[in-house]
């Protein structure tokens, strides 16, 4: 590439982040769409290669997302709701065992002098944050209901993603050779080349890694359950979903679980019960989930996972985080490819 192809290239690039950081507002259904677009696709291809209509598969596949999805949130939301009130009324409990058990086995051990750890005070503010947050959310859901332009736009987002995902999986192949075909043929084949790396590490990531978040989130839940734990579902889904980086959902979801056991139970075995649930999810991640449904070709250091999804909610709020782990596959495909690129260059390979 000379300079001029260059420059435009750079030209190109920042009018997309500006563009995309301008209709940020607007974008969020769209790139859930090009998500469940993209996940799809591969199924899609799969029927279409054995003899069927690509309008047909698409519509297979379509139907059987849309099918997960209803049945996920017939499933799971009202159980959550009720699990939230319990643990709405279980924080307060908490705060009082706390008071009377916790606090002055603490003041006796570090001598502390009495009322140097205001537990009631925290336990009243917390108290009065879980009613006005009730409040504030009855409040927010009234001046929604009573907004017309607000309940019109909601819904019609609604309505919005899957028309666009179904147009978009219909599509997927044909805007692909678009794309393309738009490359200046002087750099078409590198950049075929990264894209299908980054293609492959994507793929195997978010197919992968949701797969995995899915199974374990399933797998905590329904363990948590057996030990006779109120919070099961919940504390298994914030599990399965810390589980995007590796390790941090075992120990997310074996603190809070731990926690929420002991001030159930008040007993050893649900404790031990908690620890064998989230061990053996930990074993078949490990030996059997991660290698199976993810692979060891993904690259993404658990570091610069975090790291991404938080400067994408920094930079571009929801939009950002939907974005930044295929952002972060993108930068890291680039970063090989300019590493292989300086090791075969003069300058690495100069001697003085």
């Amino acid at each position: 590439m000379n300079d001029k192809q260059r420059l435009w290239l750079l030209l190109v690039a920042v009018l997309i982040i500006a563009l995309f950081l301008l209709l940020e507002p607007i974008l969020t259904p769209f790139l859930v769409a090009g998500l469940l677009a993209y996940l799809g696709d591969p199924f899609a291809d799969r029927l279409e290669a054995r003899g069927m209509g690509r309008t047909v598969a698409v519509t297979l596949v379509f139907s059987a997302l849309i099918l997960l999805l209803i049945t996920a949130v017939v499933l799971t939301i009202p159980l959550i709701g009720r699990q939230l009130d319990l643990l709405a009324h279980a924080i307060p409990q908490w705060l009082e065992q706390l008071q009377l058990t916790l606090i002055p086995w603490l003041q006796k051990t570090l001598e502390l002098p009495q009322g140097s750890l205001p537990i009631a005070e925290f336990k009243t503010a917390i108290s009065n944050n879980w009613v006005t947050a009730g409040s504030m959310l009855g409040q927010l859901w009234g001046k929604i209901a009573g907004s017309s332009l607000a309940m019109i736009a909601g819904l019609a987002n609604l309505v919005l993603i899957p028309v666009v995902t179904f147009y978009l999986l219909r599509d997927w192949d044909t805007l692909m050779s678009h794309i393309r075909d738009l490359l200046p043929r002087s750099i078409e084949p590198t950049v075929v080349k990264l894209t299908n790396e980054c293609d492959e590490i994507i793929g195997a990531f978010i197919r992968g890694q949701l797969l995995v978040m899915l199974a374990l989130g399933i797998l905590y839940s329904v363990g948590l359950g057996f030990v006779g734990l109120d919070l099961a579902l919940i504390l298994g889904l914030i599990a399965g979903l810390a589980s995007i980086v590796p390790y941090m959902g075992f120990f997310v979801g074996i603190a809070a679980a731990s926690v929420a056991a002991w001030f159930q139970f008040h007993e050893l075995m649900p404790l031990i019960g908690v620890a064998l649930v989230f061990a053996v999810g930990q074993l078949l991640e490990g030996m059997v989930l991660t290698p199976l449904l993810v692979g060891d070709r993904i690259g993404l250091h658990p570091v610069a996972v975090i790291f991404a999804i938080m400067a994408g909610g920094q930079l571009a709020g929801f939009s950002g985080i939907l974005l930044a782990l295929p952002a972060a596959a993108i930068i890291m495909v680039l970063l090989r490819h300019a590493h292989r690129s300086y090791k075969d260059s003069a300058v690495y390979t100069a001697k003085d």
